[in-house]
């Protein structure tokens, strides 16, 4: 992989990891139109480094949410940061579980199966659609409420359906706040990210016999650069009901993905 395929791979992946159109799926398109040959551990170990890339860029923008839930979580006490930290951990559940007993089947879907990817990019506007139309609530989110908002998590490990835009959009359609909504959906997969990482490494997959630092530092920047932007704008968009945008751009992308899927 060239230094230019691993900036463009790594604004889709920032870009995409936030805003509700899929960012597996459109690295998985990105890969397929940039001709991405990289042997497995290669493509990878470069995937592994975009993830942590907007994982910290989350981090970032909520800096704040965190350390007051890191100290509240010291404080010993049933308060509100301990019960937003219960909340994340019950909505891990599901990924983590699928994630351990469905790997190799997932990893199935991930093999330039560009005709699935697209139609999972229109169910994922099917979701955005039904959210935007929903109405404004103050309610945030409850315990069986987290539970499934981490099913559509597990669920968004399909490549083409969005993670953040089923998420959200779950959580809105349960009647819960759509700010409330954004800030559950990006804090829950922070510690789901930093998980498969480990887990990554720790398996040794990752690794190759000649890694290119220099591809790997320019997506690594790209990715976390495009994802700060991305997350603020996304919070922004989220709070003004204009989540029907892109509803019609994951319409428009399905089709040319599965189009393109028939003529190769």
């Amino acid at each position: 992989m060239d230094s230019f395929d691993a900036v463009i791979l790594g604004i889709i992946q920032g870009f995409t990891e936030f805003l509700p159109v899929s960012s597996s799926g459109h690295l998985e398109l990105g890969k397929a139109i940039l001709g991405d040959n990289s042997i497995p551990e290669d493509s990878l170990l470069f995937t592994v480094v975009l993830h942590f890339a907007t994982a910290l860029s989350t981090m970032v923008i909520f800096r704040k949410d965190i350390v007051e839930i890191v100290i509240g979580l010291f404080k010993f006490k049933w308060n509100s940061e301990t019960r937003f930290s219960v909340k994340i951990i019950i909505s891990m559940f599901p990924a983590v579980l699928i994630g351990l007993l469905f790997e190799t089947q997932l990893e199935a879907f991930f093999d330039s199966n560009i005709a699935f990817v697209g139609a999972m990019l229109i169910i994922t506007a099917l979701l955005l659609w039904l959210a935007d139309r929903s109405k404004k609530t103050g309610k945030k989110v409850s315990y069986a409420n987290a539970f499934i908002i981490g099913i559509s998590q597990a669920v968004a490990m399909l490549p083409g359906i969005s993670r953040s835009g089923a998420t959200i959009s779950t959580s809105v359609l349960l009647g819960n706040d759509k700010s409330n909504a954004a800030r559950f959906s990006f804090l829950m997969v922070v510690p789901l990210i930093f998980g498969k990482i480990a887990k990554d490494f720790l398996g040794g997959d990752v690794f190759s016999e000649s890694i290119d630092f220099t591809s790997l530092s320019l997506g690594f920047m790209a990715a976390f650069i495009s994802g700060l932007i991305a997350c603020t704008w996304m919070i922004k968009l989220v709070k003004q009901s204009k989540l029907i945008y892109f509803s019609i751009y994951c319409v428009i992308i399905g089709i040319v993905a599965i189009g393109i899927s028939f003529f190769n």
